[in-house]
């Protein structure tokens, strides 16, 4: 199984999400030949002092907080929720910002490797952990807020979920900066994408392997028992047992598209997500965008379950890592400041296009999909948001207003698995007075509703004290230089 330790670092060194330390890097250039062997000898410092990566904390930890406020403040505010299904909202570049930052720790953490195969090794245990910590995080056993029960059937368990996601991009895209990178001096704009052109041709072949098996794969009819999920809306469909009618290939619509055909197949019905947000569309919800009662003759796969972290769209996934690399490689191999954020920009700006471009042409935008269109513009609006938060924290220096991000970047794991899978809200919910509503959670946020006089404003006031209070949380224990290893 696997092991979560706290562990105590000296100042100036700690543990993000994945990595064994904080990635650092050189204030001036760090051009370099590496043979990437068994044989080779431990690195030397590099010219100059080194200087902490800050941003990358603040780019991490403010996407955590924005995890919490689009989880909790989603119901309120539909409009920052997942989309129903096609489309790109708030909500929706929460992962990709996680896989992201993934890819710039990594290209940071494996700009020397020692011995290959001890790095691999690593990286294949510690992304096992990662896995299993997911299962079990978001697998049905914790049950969330407002349920003070826990368990799950293990034949019902759900396999797939965002840090299995993340577990997956680290592994494929560690594998790739440990062995996929090409023993040359970078001294030129070619020399770099020589160095790194394997990464390059994988990341493209990856991408049309998705995109073959996401047009290409017949989908056939296939049926689904509505008697194992667990449903809470109300359904008019009387037979447990549905079909969904498909027999076509190529289609995006949520019934017949082949990523839940992989899904299906691979990791079987009963081990997907029940609550898809396809159930949030006008087909299956009279609230659409929100969750609500089934429309009169609601089509049958409204019940179906589909897992929004998939086999086939986690590979689309990974790929967000690789351009996380990229930004990385720039920062190892660019001398100053304005020439990272330059080449970072340049990058940025073919993403949009692209993705903007796709969309117009017949790719949407989908999330549970990981389109190919979804992919180039949510990676695009991740660099833009690392090179502006780079610009102000570590080119400028500004960094007291973004301390409580900063925090929070350096101990996600914790945030992450206490706030934002609801764990520590349902330990404090099962503190209550006479009634289960009484309870110090819900009494705050009912609190606060009553003084702003209003549902949605007094929830979204509730969520900022709540991202506040991790934020608090994670100061204290940088304080005590406490952090969470995996």
């Amino acid at each position: 199984m696997a092991s979560v330790t706290v562990v105590t670092v000296p100042d100036g060194d700690r543990t993000p999400l994945l990595h064994d330390y904080q990635p650092e890097y050189s204030g001036g250039v760090t051009e370099y030949s590496s043979t990437r062997s068994s044989e080779e000898p431990p690195p030397e410092n590099s010219n100059g002092p080194k200087e902490r990566l800050v941003s990358l904390d603040v780019f991490r930890g403010l996407t955590v907080s924005l995890m919490i406020l689009v989880d909790d403040a989603g119901k309120a505010f539909p409009s920052i929720n997942h989309a129903p299904w096609f489309g790109v909202t708030l909500a929706d570049f929460v992962m990709p910002f996680f896989l992201f930052g993934v890819g710039v720790s990594i290209s940071l953490v494996f700009k020397k490797v020692v011995n290959r195969l001890a790095a691999t090794k690593k990286v294949l245990f510690r992304s096992t952990k990662l896995f299993l910590l997911g299962v079990i995080l978001q697998g049905g056993y914790f049950h969330g807020r407002d349920n003070l029960t826990y368990g799950i059937d293990v034949e019902k368990i759900r396999v797939m979920g965002v840090l299995q996601r993340i577990a997956i991009g680290y592994l494929l895209a560690s594998v790739l900066e440990i062995w996929l990178v090409n023993n040359t001096v970078v001294n030129s704009a070619v020399a770099f994408v020589k160095r790194y052109s394997f990464q390059i041709g994988a990341g493209i072949l990856l991408g049309l392997l998705y995109m073959v098996l996401l047009y290409g794969l017949h989908v056939p009819n296939w049926a689904f028992e509505i008697s194992s999920l667990s449903t809470i809306l109300p359904t008019s469909l009387g037979a447990n047992s549905q079909t969904v009618h498909c027999g076509l290939r190529g289609s995006l619509e949520p019934p017949c598209n082949a990523v839940g055909l992989i899904d299906r197949i691979l990791l079987g019905e009963k081990h997907l997500y029940k609550r898809p947000v396809y159930r949030r569309t006008k087909e299956c919800s009279v609230n659409s965008p929100d969750y609500g009662p089934l429309p009169p003759n609601s089509p049958a796969w409204c019940l179906a379950p589909f897992d929004p972290e998939g086999i086939l769209s986690s590979l689309m996934a990974a790929i967000t890592c690789f351009v996380g690399l990229h930004y990385g490689h720039v920062l190892v191999h660019c001398k100053g400041h304005m020439q990272r954020i330059f080449f970072w920009l340049v990058s940025s700006l073919p993403l949009l296009i692209l993705g903007y471009l796709l969309n117009i042409l017949g790719v949407p935008y989908s999330k549970p999909l990981y389109t190919l269109s979804y992919m180039f513009i949510t990676a695009g609006a991740s660099g833009v948001l690392m090179t502006i938060i780079y610009f102000i924290v570590d080119v400028k220096c500004i960094r007291k207003p973004s301390v409580i991000f900063q925090w929070m970047g350096m101990n996600a794991l914790v945030v992450y698995a206490l706030a934002a899978c609801d764990i520590f809200p349902a330990i404090v919910q099962g503190f209550y007075w006479r009634s289960q509503e009484n309870n110090l959670v819900d009494l705050s946020e009912r609190l606060l509703q009553s003084m702003f006089h209003s549902e949605k404003w007094g929830t979204l006031a509730f969520v900022v004290l709540e991202i506040v209070f991790w934020g608090a949380v994670a100061g204290f224990l940088h304080t005590k230089r406490i952090y969470l290893k995996l």
